[in-house]
């Protein structure tokens, strides 16, 4: 996770950065609410990079006495805080901006300036959107696009490829927004582009809110790796049935794995014991995502009456 994440995060930063003091330059030079919105935008861009790389660092934090499984979950957390950050202060201010436009038009000085600014800006962002668009195949893999999104469970790679899709669309709709303000001699135009980059902003948030809350709440292991856990546990030999798996990713490569497993009655508690072990290390040595593991030792009917009750109680407080 570490390499591919950090590059995509680096790539980013220091393109939003160069990006950001660039456009606000041009924005006060101009006076177009579409360039300063254009600003904010990589302004909070930059920002968010940074909070990821925040994420990552206390996500590698060693487990101790207050947090026993360990900091994994931060990275999920600050994602989170990167998508309220994009609609509260990139979509908000811009949505704010363009509106104050429209409301008080004014043309725009030197557009010049902003059509060389906004083509750097796309060579920096098409470079940036690049490298993370690379990093996001090679965790895809054969999943389409979408599933690949909803399966993932490192958030720094969307994010960022999120963030600079919104940022590559935002530059689009700047150019058009100042082209036609000064072609079409409707001031207003520039405004209703910084609205519309704020409602681009918005959509990205909402989505990157969506996906990171579900990683936030807890989401179980990929499919493929709980199939293929099942398989292990189930072609055991000392085993008579497994009752139950449950998985959790705690990041995204550090897997909490529970099992409830009901073993062969003529079994010595020494012999469960090694199956227990041999078990774990099966599946650890597959799975090296997998950083912890408990086994419940269980039979099935004591497992079955479990689960009944359980769904009364479930029952009980709908």
């Amino acid at each position: 996770m570490a390499t591919g994440s950090r590059k995509v995060i680096f790539a980013a930063l220091a393109g939003n950065a160069l990006i950001a003091v660039t456009k606000f330059v041009a924005a006060t030079i101009t006076g177009s609410s579409a360039m300063l919105s254009e600003g904010i935008h990589s302004l909070v861009d930059t920002g968010n990079q940074g909070l990821l790389l925040y994420g990552l660092r206390r996500a590698k934090k060693p487990a101790d006495e207050k947090h026993p499984f360990g900091y994994g979950a931060e990275l999920y957390f600050w994602a989170f805080v990167v998508a309220i950050l994009i609609f509260a202060v990139g979509s908000g201010i811009s949505i704010y901006e363009g509106v104050q436009k429209v409301l008080h038009p004014h043309e725009v000085a030197n557009p010049a300036i902003n059509y060389i600014v906004l083509g750097l800006a796309m060579c920096f962002e098409a470079v940036a959107w690049w490298i993370a668009f690379k990093e996001f195949q090679t965790t895809r893999g054969k999943r389409g696009y979408l599933e690949a999104v909803r399966q993932s469970k490192d958030p720094t790679v969307f994010t960022v490829l999120f963030e600079d899709t919104a940022a590559m669309l935002g530059l689009v709709v700047a150019f058009l927004g100042i082209l036609g303000a000064q072609y079409l001699g409707i001031a207003e135009l520039d405004g209703v582009a910084s609205i519309v980059i704020g409602i681009i902003l918005a959509i990205t948030a909402a989505l990157l809110a969506y996906e990171t809350k579900g990683l936030l709440i807890g989401e179980a292991a990929a499919p493929e790796i709980v199939a293929a856990i099942r398989n292990i546990v189930e072609a055991t030999p000392t085993v008579d049935r497994l009752n139950e798996i449950r998985t959790l990713h705690r990041g995204p490569n550090d897997v909490l794995l529970a099992l409830s497993v009901d073993f062969e009655n003529n079994l010595t508690a020494g012999k469960v014991e090694n199956a227990i072990a041999q078990l774990e290390d099966a599946i650890k040595e597959r799975y090296p995502v997998v950083r912890r593991l408990f086994i419940e030792v269980q039979s099935a009917a004591s497992h079955a009456e479990e689960v009944a009750r359980a769904n009364k109680e479930r029952i009980r407080e709908i």
